[in-house]
């Protein structure tokens, strides 16, 4: 089912025969470099998609399929973790396919996901994490108005090392919506 689209692109339910798509893209470690998860399997991906579907069922997120729109090609996913109906917030998320990097295809998506938060979720604030070496997301985040409000210093600790993690956020007032 679509949810929402771009020019280019449909943001649609991620569903169970994704799953060789996602796995494609948790499996790869230049795509989860920065992410807090990575699979090893097919089978282990299985707890990805049960989270996916978690999210939506307690009502704390939603996560949907980047598509192509021509071809229908699944090129990554973008979506919400820990929603906050009391606070009205959320930490958004988003990943691409290695072949689908350089297109420009999230500084197209992007803005639509953000919408959704504002319009569909009701939204006062959308936070971003970013880990701190991750030079490209964080550009990627001030050219669409998210603002860095500082660091959490040795706040994880990943691949044996601890590491800083950078946060950011654009709230309703901050956002062009139409």
């Amino acid at each position: 089912m679509k949810i929402a689209e771009s020019p280019s692109y449909f943001l649609r339910e991620i569903v169970s025969t994704d799953i060789e798509n996602v796995y494609q893209g948790l499996s790869n470690p230049d795509i989860t470099k920065y992410y807090d998860v990575h699979f090893s399997s097919l089978e282990a991906t299985k707890e990805q998609m049960d989270w996916y579907a978690s999210l939506v069922k307690e009502g704390k997120g939603q996560w949907w399929a980047i598509t192509d729109k021509k071809t229908e090609e699944f090129v990554g996913a973008a979506g919400y973790n820990g929603i906050d109906t009391i606070h009205k917030k959320a930490e958004v998320g988003m990943w691409l396919l290695k072949e689908h990097w350089g297109k420009g295809i999230l500084k197209e998506v992007m803005p639509v996901v953000f919408e959704l938060g504002f319009r569909d979720f009701d939204l006062n604030r959308i936070e971003g994490y970013v880990v701190s070496d991750n030079v490209k997301c964080k550009k990627a985040l001030e050219k669409i108005q998210f603002k860095r409000e500082g660091t959490m210093r040795q706040c994880e600790f990943k691949n044996g090392a601890w590491i800083d993690v950078d946060i950011y956020a654009v709230l309703r007032g901050e956002w062009n919506l139409e």
